[in-house]
């Protein structure tokens, strides 16, 4: 079963963050991701750029609507994502409380309903 981990946490940034702390964070999801990719499970994983790098796209009254900027107005942001293939919810809960982000805010475990493999849908699970 695939399941996506989101990663929501406070942003920080060069001001906020120093070089040892940043370089400690790398470490550590580097451990993680390796461990996950040991382990055979890791499908896929993205760290992301800054909410103010966000591009937000919507239609409004038939119309297309382009916000540059983070859309959500909340203190944490989703900040990456590792997209697992584990036998069920307790496996994923399992990797989930061994990220790194999980000591700064909160890990969302979201099942896929459906994913592309060679361009075409398959259900998950």
């Amino acid at each position: 079963m695939r399941y996506t981990l989101l990663m929501h946490y406070a942003e920080q940034t060069g001001a906020t963050l120093s070089d040892e702390d940043m370089a400690e964070a790398q470490r550590a999801f580097s451990a993680y991701a390796a461990a996950l990719h040991g382990a055979g499970v890791l499908i896929a994983a993205e760290v992301l750029r800054s909410s103010e790098s966000t591009t937000t796209v919507s239609r409004v009254d038939g119309e297309l609507r382009v916000q540059d900027g983070p859309f959500a107005d909340t203190k944490e942001q989703l900040a990456g994502t590792f997209v697992i293939d584990v036998d069920d919810l307790d496996a994923a809960i399992s990797w989930a409380g061994q990220s790194p982000s999980v000591s700064w805010g909160a890990v969302e475990i979201r099942p896929g309903a459906t994913f592309t493999r060679d361009g075409v849908w398959v259900m998950n699970g």
